[in-house]
């Protein structure tokens, strides 16, 4: 069993070691949208019964809207993470696993702790017949590389050549349409699309996101994943926002992403990746800006694999820029 993996949003842990309480800290070490849009009005029977089968053929067709992916309808799924852990049970024992890094680390821990050997690729043409599947983040998380979808789409016919499976997880992909291949999903068999919808809206404890694949691999996770998965609010949350006017968050999203490098670079930070709802920057003195950061109770995100790396995510307004930016101002190391 491998060791779990420290994420961001773990402000608890962050101000038991530094101080202050919870509610004082700027949480800034996630990667979501710091503005939730307003919750829609939820009728009492979502929450006083089971998810009712209507719930669910609502928020797949306005997934299915939303996502662009015509006849194929999203399945909701509660956190991509729970269908993450599922992987393994798609490949055939024996196989390798590719995966584009550096990037999201549950997919190396679920499958290592699956028995699978892991290559951490940076190319398509890394990609050999040993492997059963690739997992590729676009727009990868920590770094912001993209692939458009024309590379994409070749990487599904070279994996499908030898028996492979490629999963793409867009879970930034509401900020970056252009590099989505959601709308294509459906039409190969071997390649399946994981969305997050906390990330964008700004609702991550509602737990939700979506897959879109081929028949076969939907109908596989809807099993695995056993009845009334996804909960009734949730899904009419969905259903609700999904079908809106989403252009106004898109604008704040990137007012807010404007305002974080603005204040990086006034810093003298040097910025190397990121995607609108965060940034990444690489500093030798990474470690200690990410304590002295926690002593002004502004939490970041570091990475062990890469000690000079930290991710920044947007403040909420211009308040939490100025806020950080003091911060920044403030730190003297010898």
């Amino acid at each position: 069993m491998t060791a779990p993996i420290v994420h961001g949003g773990g402000v608890t842990e962050a101000a038991a070691a530094f101080g202050g309480r919870p509610e004082d800290w700027l949480d800034l070490s996630t990667g979501i949208n710091p503005n939730p849009v307003a919750l829609p009005d939820v009728p009492i029977q979502a929450w006083h019964r089971l998810p009712d089968r209507h719930l669910v053929d609502r928020a797949r067709y306005a997934a299915a809207r939303y996502y662009r992916s015509d006849d194929s309808l999203p399945l909701p799924v509660p956190g991509t993470q729970s269908v993450i852990q599922l992987l393994p049970r798609l490949v055939a024992p024996g196989r390798r696993i590719a995966i584009f890094g550096p990037t999201y680390g549950e997919y190396a821990r679920v499958f290592t702790c699956a028995g699978f050997a892991i290559d951490e690729i940076l190319t398509p043409d890394q990609l050999t017949p040993d492997h059963g599947l690739a997992v590729l983040v676009n727009p990868n998380n920590p770094t912001g590389r993209a692939f458009l979808p024309s590379d994409v789409l070749e990487m599904t016919q070279r994996m499908k050549a030898n028996g492979g499976l490629l999963l793409v997880d867009e879970a930034f992909g509401d900020t970056e349409r252009h590099v989505s291949v959601a709308a294509q999903a459906a039409g190969h068999d071997n390649l399946t699309v994981f969305r997050s919808f906390g990330k964008f809206f700004g609702l991550a404890g509602l737990r939700l996101g979506f897959v879109i694949a081929a028949e076969p691999v939907l109908s596989a996770f809807q099993e695995w994943l056993g009845p009334w998965a996804v909960s009734g609010p949730a899904l009419v949350m969905a259903t609700e926002l999904m079908g809106g006017d989403t252009r106004p968050l898109q604008s704040l999203i990137l007012a807010r992403k404007e305002g974080l490098d603005a204040v990086l670079r006034q810093a003298g930070m040097t910025i190397i990746g990121g995607t609108p709802l965060f940034t990444l920057i690489d500093d030798e003195r990474a470690s200690e800006l990410h304590a002295h950061l926690c002593r002004e109770r502004i939490l970041t995100r570091k990475f062990g694999y890469a000690p000079s790396w930290l991710r920044i995510g947007l403040a909420p307004d211009a308040a939490g820029d100025t806020r950080l930016a003091d911060a920044l101002r403030s730190a003297h190391f010898a």
